[in-house]
């Protein structure tokens, strides 16, 4: 028998799991109430008319639910519960996506539906692929919401309005009211009906509160963890199974660029890698801006003391890092010794000092109360 939210989460109480939040206990009332509603929604067969000119592909749905957008600052628990969501929804098929894989699959479809050989040319290549959505996912759930590349935020409205019209429920989550969504962005004006839509079709809900709850986690579980061996892996281990709340945890194939990129495990926004996964295989800039937008937080195990003769893996190092560091990613790993002592004799290890001092900050309060700030990426899961 499927669960509901308000029964998963107290069951979560009870082990220990989370700790008990009033703010969070308001939008597990809100998801409660929208898990029932998905649960009593019938489908609506399609009308004669439809079936005769084709309107549709899909079936309509009666009383399809208002979806939700919650938004607040970050490690307020936002992924947490719509996962928490996600995993008792009485519906399928459904989705859970991050936006920017999302609108890369998009623009991808888009222009095989407008070069593809039965393209007619008064057909409109975002209402067939919204269809083609709709089918394939009767709930979508994004987490980390925002838009920022302009080729995204001329079309969303559209595809967004489309597919709410064709009974998709949407649930998102994001650090961003949705009133600051693409600021400062290009030819925002063309975006602003968006927000117009969100407010009008979505409900709006704000988690707030004191207590940011994955900086707390980063802090207990520790950044840096030395020497690597057999200590450093259990708590590498346990730090995984605290930031993901003990969630099941899968590998993950991604194509970067046509190419497939392998992640070992991940789970709820942490992924976890060996330095040589990351380093010692031919990566580039582009495969760690994809891993950096996807995962909140990056696990890297085995980082080793370097020397000259790895001049490659330093520099992929050095990329990695600065990408990490650029999109504000958590880290967690395990070295053989102290930042400032990975790399201090060889060709560039002058230049190697702005990764120590990138690694000594990405340690420090500040760093950890930042949000997530994933860069647009080419990537398809």
């Amino acid at each position: 028998m499927i669960m509901t939210p308000l029964e998963l989460y107290g069951r979560r109480l009870v082990a220990g799991d989370i700790t008990e939040d009033e703010m969070q206990a308001k939008v597990v009332d809100t998801l409660q109430e929208l898990h029932l509603a998905l649960k009593e929604l019938k489908l609506r067969p399609k009308s004669p008319l439809f079936q005769r000119f084709g309107f549709f592909k899909k079936k309509e749905f009666i009383g399809t639910p208002r979806g939700l957008y919650i938004h607040g600052p970050p490690g307020r628990g936002k992924s947490m519960l719509m996962d928490l969501f996600f995993e008792t929804a009485p519906i399928s098929p459904r989705q859970r996506v991050h936006v920017h894989a999302f609108m890369q699959e998009v623009h991808q479809r888009l222009h095989q539906l407008r070069t593809g050989k039965n393209r007619k040319s008064n057909d409109d290549p975002l209402m067939q692929l919204s269809q083609e959505i709709a089918r394939e996912s009767r709930l979508l759930c994004f987490d980390e919401f925002q838009v920022e590349a302009i080729a995204d935020a001329m079309i969303i409205r559209r595809l967004f309005e489309n597919l709410l019209d064709l009974g998709v429920t949407v649930v998102a989550t994001s650090n961003t009211a949705p009133v600051n969504l693409y600021a400062g962005g290009l030819q925002r004006e063309r975006f602003l009906p968006f927000i117009d839509l969100i407010f009008n079709r979505l409900e709006i809900l704000t988690l707030e509160g004191k207590t940011d709850y994955r900086r707390n986690r980063l802090r207990t579980v520790g950044i840096w963890h030395m020497p690597t061996g057999k200590k450093a892996n259990e708590e590498l281990n346990s730090a995984f199974k605290r930031l993901t709340d003990g969630c099941m945890a899968e590998p993950k194939t991604l194509t970067v660029q046509g190419r497939s990129l392998f992640v070992p495990r991940q789970a709820r926004g942490v992924a976890t890698f060996s330095f040589s996964d990351l380093c010692e295989q031919p990566l580039g800039a582009a495969d760690y801006n994809v891993i950096a937008c996807l995962y909140q937080t990056i696990i890297i195990s085995n980082i080793p003391a370097l020397t000259g003769k790895d001049r490659n893996v330093v520099k992929r190092f050095s990329i990695l890092i600065e990408t990490l560091y650029e999109q504000r990613t958590k880290i967690v790993c395990s070295a053989d010794t102290s930042p400032d002592e990975l790399y201090t004799e060889g060709e560039g290890a002058e230049l190697f000092k702005r990764v120590v001092s990138r690694l000594d900050e990405m340690q420090a309060e500040d760093y950890l109360a930042e949000a997530h700030r994933p860069a647009a990426s080419k990537v398809s899961n």
